[in-house]
C-alpha cells in the first residue's frame, strides 16, 4: 500500500497475529479450566475483548496510517497485546495452576495500555498541534502510567518481577492506596477536554467526538465504580469496564474513519454500523435485566421466571426508545416527515440539498437539473437517484456519504422515496423559470411590435399627416384668390387621406386581421400577399384553395409566424419573392415559408426578437418551429401545428 512502510505493516500483522494466537489460547484455557462465572472472569473476558478489538483497532492504524503521529498505533498495540496477554495467562493460571509468573502477567499486564487508553489517547484526538495544556497532560498521563507500572512490577513476589531497594519500599506502600484516584482525576479530565473540543473546537473536527466524549467517560465511570463502597455488587465495576471496552474503541473509530485521521481512507458499510449498534443495544438490555434480575432478592413471592418477564418488559420501551436513536443516528429521518418538509418546500433546490443532507446524515446532497453529471467530489463517486417527472428526467439526485461511510441499499431506498417529491418540486422551479423566461420575452416582443408600430406611425403618417394639414392651411388661403387652384389642392388632399386611411387599414389587418376571427387563415394570408405586393415583394400561395375552419388561436399563431417570416424575407432576404406552402391534414397544419435569398448567417442561428416571437407563438398552440437553409440559397420557416380531430 502506498506511503505506509514495511516496518509499520509487518507490525501491525505481527500484533493482529499475536492477539488472534494469544486470544486462541485463552479461549482453549478457559474450556480446559472451565472455572465459575465471577467477577474475575469478567475481567478476563474483558481482558480477551481488550486483545481481539485494540488488536484490530492497531492493525488498522498500522497498515492504512500515512500521516500524524504514531503514539496511537503505540497505544493500541499496548492495549492489545497487554489485554491479550492478561486473558491467556490469567485463563492458562487457572488451567494448570501454575507458574508465578502467570499469575503476575494477569495482574499487570493489561495496564500501561488501558490506562493509557484513559489518560493519553483522549488528548490525541483529533489528529492536531497540542496546544501548552494538552501537552502538560499528556506528560501528566504518561507519568502515571510509568509510576503505576512500576509499582506493579515492583511487587512482592509472584506478583513483581523486578525488586525494589529497601529504600523505595516505603514510597511504595505509601502509593498504592492512592494510585487509583489519579486515574479517575486524569480520565474525567482527558473526557472534559474531549468534550470542549466537541462543542467548541472547529467544525471539521468536531465529527465523532461526541462519541469519543461518551466512550472516555464510561471508560473512566467504569474505573471510578471500583472505587465504591463494597455495597455495590462486584459484578457492576466489571461489566461496566466491559461495556466501555466495547464501545470506547468503536468511538475512537468512528473519530478516526469520519475525520479520516492520520491518512486513513476507509468507508464502512452504514448496514454493519447498525447492526453492530443494535447488537450492544440489545446485549446492554439483556445484560442490565440479567443483572438486576440477580441484584433482587432470590426470595420472592413471584417465580423467577415471572420476575425475570416483568424487568424485561418494563426496560423494553427504553431499549425500543435507544432503538429509535440508533435508527436515526445511523440513517437518518424518517421519510415521512422529511417527504412533508421537502414537499412544502418553496426554496431553490440548494436549500432543499441542504434540508436533505441533514435529515438523512449525509456528507452532501446536490440537485442536478436537466441530467448532467455532477463535477468531481472529493467524497469520490456518489449514489445517484434520477429524477423524473411523468416520462421526462427533470434532474439527478446526487448524494455523498460521509468520510467514514458507504452508503447502502436503505439510503438508496430512502433517497428512491424521497425522488418524486424532489422531483415535482425541481419541475415546478423549472416551469416557474420557464414562464419568467417567457414573460420576459413577450415583454421584448411586445416592445419590439411597439417600437415598429411607432416607427410606421412616425415615419410614415406622421409626416403625411402633417403635410396633409400644410396642405390645408394653402388651400384656405387659396379659396378667396384663386378657387380653381384651391379646388385641385383638395382634390389631391383628398386623394392622399383615402391613401393614408387604406394604409391604417393595412396596418391593422397586419397586425391581426379580422378574417382570423373565424378561423380563416387562408383570406388573411391573401390579403397579407396584397400587402406586399404594393411594397414590392410578390408572394406565391400554394394550397387548397379553401381550408377547414381552424380554432381562432392556431389561426392567429400561424398567421403572426407567418407574417414574421415574410418580414424577415422583406428585411433580410435580398430578394422580391417568396412562396408560402399551406398543408392541411385532419391531425395537423403545416405552414412553409421559402426563399432564395442570402440564407442563414454563418455561425449559430440568430436568435432576435422576430425569431422568439415566432418560437412563443409556436410554443403556445403546442406547435414546432423549425428554422433552416433551403437547399444551396435561401431559407426555410417550417411551423407544425398539431390540430384535434372532431
Amino acid at each position: 500500500m502506498p506511503n505506509v512502510s514495511l516496518t509499520a505493516r509487518s507490525t501491525g500483522w505481527a500484533v493482529l497475529t499475536g492477539t488472534v494466537l494469544l486470544s486462541l489460547g485463552a479461549v482453549v484455557a478457559w474450556a480446559v479450566a472451565t472455572p465459575p462465572w465471577s467477577a474475575t472472569q469478567l475481567y478476563s473476558l474483558v481482558d480477551l475483548l481488550d486483545g481481539i478489538v485494540y488488536g484490530t483497532l492497531a492493525w488498522l492504524i498500522l497498515n492504512r496510517q500515512r500521516t500524524g503521529s504514531r503514539v496511537p498505533a503505540v497505544i493500541a498495540c499496548a492495549a492489545a497485546l497487554g489485554g491479550a496477554v492478561a486473558a491467556c495467562a490469567g485463563q492458562w493460571q487457572l488451567a494448570v495452576g501454575g507458574p508465578p509468573a502467570l499469575t503476575a502477567l494477569h495482574r499487570w499486564a493489561w495496564v500501561p495500555g488501558l490506562y493509557a487508553l484513559v489518560v493519553v489517547m483522549p488528548w490525541l484526538l483529533p489528529d492536531r498541534p497540542l496546544d501548552r495544556f494538552g501537552r502538560g497532560a499528556v506528560a501528566a498521563g504518561v507519568g502515571y502510567v510509568v509510576v503505576t507500572m512500576a509499582a506493579a512490577v515492583t511487587a512482592p513476589p509472584p506478583l513483581g518481577v523486578l525488586p525494589l531497594p529497601d529504600g523505595l519500599r516505603g514510597v511504595r506502600a505509601a502509593l498504592l492506596p492512592v494510585l487509583p484516584y489519579p486515574l479517575v482525576g486524569l480520565g474525567l479530565l482527558a473526557c472534559a477536554g474531549l468534550g470542549w473540543r466537541w462543542r467548541r473546537g472547529p467544525a471539521a473536527q468536531r465529527h465523532g467526538l461526541g462519541w469519543a466524549t461518551a466512550g472516555s467517560g464510561l471508560l473512566t465511570l467504569a474505573f471510578l465504580a471500583t472505587l465504591l463502597p463494597p455495597v455495590v455488587p462486584a459484578a457492576l465495576p466489571a461489566l461496566l469496564m466491559l461495556a466501555s471496552q466495547a464501545f470506547f474503541p468503536a468511538a475512537v473509530a468512528v473519530v478516526v474513519l469520519r475525520q479520516q485521521l492520520w491518512g486513513l481512507r476507509l468507508a464502512v458499510r452504514r448496514t454493519l454500523v447498525w447492526y453492530l449498534m443494535t447488537a450492544v443495544v440489545i446485549a446492554a438490555y439483556c445484560a442490565t435485566v440479567t443483572l438486576l434480575d440477580r441484584l433482587l432478592p432470590q426470595r420472592l413471592p413471584l417465580p423467577q421466571l415471572v420476575v425475570t418477564g416483568v424487568l424485561a418488559a418494563a426496560f423494553q420501551p427504553m431499549r425500543e426508545a435507544v432503538q429509535r436513536r440508533v435508527d436515526r443516528l445511523v440513517h437518518g429521518e424518517a421519510p415521512g416527515p422529511l417527504l412533508h418538509r421537502v414537499a412544502h418546500s418553496v426554496g431553490s433546490t440548494t436549500e432543499i440539498s441542504a434540508t436533505i443532507a441533514a435529515a438523512l446524515r449525509l456528507a452532501e446532497v446536490r440537485i442536478t437539473e436537466g441530467g448532467p453529471q455532477p463535477p468531481p467530489h472529493p467524497y469520490g463517486r456518489p449514489l445517484t437517484v434520477p429524477l423524473t417527472s411523468g416520462d421526462r428526467l427533470v434532474g439527478q439526485l446526487h448524494a455523498w456519504p460521509l468520510p467514514g461511510e458507504l452508503l447502502d441499499g436503505r439510503a438508496r431506498e430512502q433517497l428512491t422515496v424521497l425522488a418524486p417529491v424532489v422531483a415535482a418540486v425541481v419541475d415546478l422551479a423549472g416551469t416557474n423559470r420557464d414562464l419568467a423566461r417567457s414573460r420576459q420575452r413577450l415583454a421584448e416582443v411586445r416592445d419590439e411590435e411597439r417600437r415598429s408600430l411607432r416607427r410606421d406611425l412616425h415615419d410614415g403618417l406622421g409626416p403625411a399627416l402633417s403635410g396633409i394639414g400644410l396642405g390645408l392651411a394653402a388651400t384656405r388661403n387659396l379659396l378667396r384668390r384663386d378657387p380653381e387652384r384651391a379646388e385641385n389642392l383638395l382634390d389631391r388632399l383628398t386623394g392622399e387621406l383615402t391613401a393614408r386611411a387604406a394604409e391604417v387599414r393595412d396596418m391593422a389587418h397586419g397586425l391581426l386581421p379580422p378574417v382570423l376571427a373565424d378561423g380563416g387563415l387562408s383570406p388573411a394570408l391573401h390579403l397579407l400577399r396584397d400587402q406586399y405586393a404594393r411594397s414590392g415583394l410578390r408572394i406565391v400561395l400554394h394550397g387548397p384553395a379553401t381550408l377547414t375552419p381552424l380554432p381562432e388561436p392556431v389561426a392567429t399563431a400561424a398567421y403572426g409566424v407567418t407574417a414574421e417570416a415574410i418580414r424577415n424575407v422583406q428585411r433580410h432576404a435580398g430578394v422580391d419573392r417568396c412562396t408560402v406552402s399551406l398543408d392541411q391534414r385532419p391531425d395537423r397544419l403545416r405552414v412553409t415559408v421559402t426563399d432564395q435569398g442570402r440564407g442563414l448567417p454563418a455561425g449559430p442561428t440568430s436568435h432576435g426578437v422576430g425569431l422568439h416571437a415566432m418560437r412563443e407563438r409556436a410554443e403556445a398552440v403546442g406547435a414546432t418551429l423549425t428554422v433552416g437553409p433551403a437547399g444551396p440559397r435561401g431559407t426555410t420557416v417550417c411551423l407544425t401545428v398539431p390540430l384535434e380531430q372532431p
